[in-house]
């Protein structure tokens, strides 16, 4: 196998491993956060439930983190656009070993 693909196929690995990582390590500072403010708004003011708010607001990020994760973020994104210079480029490439006229 060409080593430079091999270490394409490291950095794509390493981004997608890196870009899983940040979105659990927000989804659970996010789950643990709004756990401890529920808790804290039940003891305080159970009459007055505030913790929603934050849950919402918060969770709308989450959930954009997670779409550009898991989702269309995915399909025309910086990585989709990488991914297809790179096909581009060998098309070319095989097209180029295709014209060319071979010595006898």
């Amino acid at each position: 196998m060409n080593p430079i693909h091999t270490s394409d196929r490291y950095e794509r690995a390493r981004r997608r491993a890196r870009q899983l990582r940040e979105f659990y390590t927000h989804l659970t500072v996010y789950i643990i956060v709004i756990f401890g403010l529920a808790i804290l708004n039940l003891l305080v003011s159970p009459g007055d439930i505030w913790f929603i708010w934050p849950l919402f607001g918060w969770g709308i990020g989450v959930a954009a983190h997670a779409v550009h994760v898991y989702g269309p973020g995915k399909w025309l994104g910086a990585d989709w656009e990488e991914r297809t210079i790179r096909r581009l480029m060998e098309e070319e490439a095989q097209h180029v070993e295709h014209d060319t006229p071979k010595r006898s």
